[in-house]
């Protein structure tokens, strides 16, 4: 099997494909709703084919460069359990959800990779949803496989738990294995940010990057409709204390040489992280810039696949394709 081919939707700021690029995959194209996103995408990879529309416009009869991939990758936006929607009275997330399910039915793709909240895997407020996937896809020919994955195991800074469905055709389904962690200890937060903190010369970055011992808690985009670029709920920002930082906002540059951290002082003695070392928490490579102001900046980051779950996403997915390849040609050129 030569190259591997995928479609991303709801790509948002392409740390799904960033990965799946990295695990030897080759985008035939990325579709996100927001222009931001879209333009962050264009902007780190000008020769990708990136549409911005909403996947409930996309029909792919317009564009035929989406038939005949090896992979489908989805990172939707977060599903509600179905109590939630039902008080809420929106099904938005759900629609996305079936969106995709029938993009399947068209694009037929060898695989299919969905990541969203990790409470979609086994929770029984999910299982509406769980039951459509299977319904929709089980007799397409596809075999589901429910897992859920956290980032810290695979390098990242961040304690960030992802709820994943691989779908793939039962003719590969039978190699397929889900990734196992790649990172023997875990990433702390002072680890992933002591370079940039030292960057204009700040004389306590090591000091403070010594008691930032552990992953990130859960970076949160939010919506369109949440405001400003957050911190996340009060127990979120509660970990971010103790580990010496200020939570209120994120801040506009890096901490100058004279600055003095002590937290004692309260809010004045506490470092700001800013939204280009959110990235960093991500596992975005440092040269990937993001479009559009602070909040959207924020938004596409808090929301994004890390990169590195992607390429493991991607590598468990291209091993079951080539390991069938390679069972048939062992067995045609065999006496």
């Amino acid at each position: 099997m030569g190259d591997l081919t995928f479609v991303d939707v709801c790509s948002g700021a392409g740390g799904l494909a960033l990965g799946l690029e990295l695990a030897g995959f080759t985008p035939r194209l990325l579709l996100d709703v927001d222009g931001h996103a879209c333009d962050t995408i264009k902007g780190n990879r000008p020769h990708w084919n990136v549409v911005n529309t909403d996947l409930l416009d996309f029909d792919p009869v317009d564009h035929p460069e989406v038939y005949d991939v090896d992979l489908l990758a989805a990172g939707l936006p977060r599903v509600r359990s179905s109590a939630t929607r039902t008080r809420r009275g929106s099904d938005s997330e759900l629609r996305l959800v079936e969106a995709t399910a029938y993009l399947v039915h068209a694009v037929q793709p060898r695989a299919l990779v969905i990541e969203n909240v990790p409470n979609l895997v086994d929770e029984d407020s999910f299982a509406p949803t769980r039951d459509f996937l299977r319904k929709e896809l089980e007799h397409l020919d596809y075999e589901l496989t429910w897992f859920v994955l956290n980032a810290s195991d695979f390098g990242v800074p961040q304690d960030r738990r992802q709820g994943i469905l691989t779908a793939v055709k039962r003719r590969w389904a039978g190699s397929f294995r889900p990734p196992r962690p790649t990172a023997v200890v875990h990433t702390s937060v002072g680890e992933a940010l002591a370079p940039s903190m030292r960057s204009l010369g700040w004389r306590d970055a090591d000091r403070w990057a010594a008691q930032a011992t552990r992953p990130a808690p859960t970076l949160v985009g939010g919506s369109k409709t949440h405001g400003g670029p957050d911190f996340g709920p009060s127990g979120t920002k509660a970990r971010w204390r103790r580990m010496g930082v200020y939570t209120k906002s994120f801040g506009n540059e890096l901490p100058a040489a004279d600055f003095r951290w002590d937290p004692s002082l309260g809010d004045d003695g506490l470092v700001r992280i800013t939204v280009d070392q959110t990235a960093l928490i991500q596992g975005f490579p440092e040269d990937w810039r993001f479009a559009g102001g602070k909040t959207a900046r924020y938004r596409q980051i808090g929301n994004a696949a890390p990169p590195a779950v992607g390429e493991a996403l991607g590598r468990a997915v291209a091993d079951a394709l080539r390991a069938q390849a390679r069972s048939i040609a062992g067995y045609t050129s065999s006496p």
